[in-house]
């Protein structure tokens, strides 16, 4: 069993306010490769300059990651298929919205990929099956209660 590792590190500014609620959500994201994100709450919840517009919030990167798993699963079933991918851009959208207990959630994600491929292409049954052998063996999307859905968009 793998274990993965995170630091999230957010920092108040010497003499900021905090009890007021107006504290700044800026932090960082740092990944065991030395890699370290600026993240922040959405600006969608918490207004800037309390949030930060150029940031990853958590929101993105739950999208982000289940598509990212998804895709490195296409790119592993079409290679073992025998087909080859040059490029693959995917547009995923996540809708937040209430679940029936009324707690906010993201309720669903759509993956919304789109693949050039090298030589020929696969057959829609076939384009079908890969994505679903993708969703299937993903991690992420094994990890959580959202709705993901797969729309592939023509290349």
């Amino acid at each position: 069993m793998a274990t993965y590792t995170a630091t999230v590190l957010w920092t108040r500014q010497p003499g900021a306010p905090f009890t007021d609620n107006k504290y700044s959500r800026s932090h960082e994201w740092r990944f065991d490769g030395g890699t370290v994100v600026p993240a922040s709450s959405s600006p969608k919840v918490v207004p800037v300059p309390l949030s930060r517009q150029d940031a990853v919030d958590p929101e993105e990167a739950f999208i982000a990651a289940i598509s990212s798993c998804h895709m490195l699963f296409v790119l592993f079933f079409a290679a073992k298929a025998g087909l080859t991918i040059d490029r693959y851009e995917d547009e995923a959208i996540g809708e937040v919205g209430k679940t029936a207990s009324g707690a906010t959630a993201v309720l669903t994600v759509r993956l919304r990929p789109k693949i050039d491929w090298n030589g020929r292409p696969p057959a829609p049954d076939e384009l079908d099956r890969l994505h679903h052998q993708a969703h299937e063996a993903c991690y992420i999307a094994n990890s959580v209660r959202t709705e993901i859905l797969v729309e592939p968009r023509s290349s």
